[in-house]
């Protein structure tokens, strides 16, 4: 589902609302997400899920697969998310 789309269902549920202030709503949403997790925080939302940032390790060689040639990895930060009980029992109905 595409943020557009998002945004027109969260308008057809709230129609009070302004389409620009559910926009702005959701931005900021998205935002304060980005801010948390480029921090290193978690971010943990009742009957949805955690999304956390885990450290991977640096690889000092690795294999390109298509040339063959051995490559240096560096370490980097991945994101996470981790499905909460009641959202897996939901998904899985």
């Amino acid at each position: 589902m595409s943020k557009p789309k998002i945004i027109k269902e969260l308008k057809t549920k709230n129609p009070n609302i302004k389409s620009e202030d559910l926009e702005k709503i959701f931005d900021l949403f998205l935002k304060e997400i980005i801010e948390t997790l480029s921090n290193k925080n978690s971010i943990e939302i009742r009957s949805f899920g955690t999304f956390f940032v885990k450290e991977i390790k640096e690889k000092k060689q690795a294999r390109n697969p298509k040339t063959g040639e051995n490559i240096y990895v560096p370490k980097r930060n991945k994101i996470r998310f981790r499905a909460s009980k009641r959202l897996k029992e939901l998904i899985n109905k």
